[in-house]
């Protein structure tokens, strides 16, 4: 089980509380799976789980995953596993962030109903490229070999 942990958007803290059980095994399951494909990879690099990514003065988020860019550091994926407790924060508010700060690809994962909301930038923010679910695969054209089964991700135990 993590530990709460602090963000800050627009000079405004939040303690967020430590993840439950099913969110961790399902954040540990993707994180396995993404360090098997970017170790390979010189270009990018997963950073250590809900590390600071400052997207803007006054706004350090903490996404569970982020895949980043080795040569400057730029977020290319920003990945968020919603917690009940804090549905609006993960979901909505932080959707607005990430799409303000122009990151290219944001996985909204849900424990809740076992699907994932993928979004790709556009020039005018964020666009839901797609929900998956069930026999779905979660793919990322970032990550050549990137191959998820959303019913894998999900799986109990």
């Amino acid at each position: 089980m993590a530990d709460p942990y602090e963000e800050i958007i627009a000079g405004e803290s939040y303690v967020r509380q430590s993840p439950g059980r099913r969110h961790e095994e399902v954040r540990a399951r993707l994180e396995a799976r993404l360090q098997g494909c970017l170790a390979a990879m010189a270009a990018a690099r997963l950073l250590v789980t809900r590390s600071i990514v400052q997207l803007s003065p006054g706004t350090l988020l903490r996404p569970d995953l982020a895949v980043v860019a080795s040569a400057n550091e730029r977020l290319l994926l920003a990945i968020e596993v919603i917690d009940p407790a804090d549905h609006r924060l993960d979901t909505v508010d932080k959707k607005e962030l990430y799409g303000s700060a122009k990151v290219p690809r944001l996985w909204m994962i849900d424990p809740r109903y076992d699907n994932v909301e993928v979004y790709q930038g556009s020039p005018y923010g964020l666009r839901l490229a797609g929900i998956l679910a069930g026999s779905d695969q979660l793919q990322e054209p970032l990550i050549p070999g990137f191959g998820f089964a959303i019913r894998e991700l999900f799986a109990d135990g």
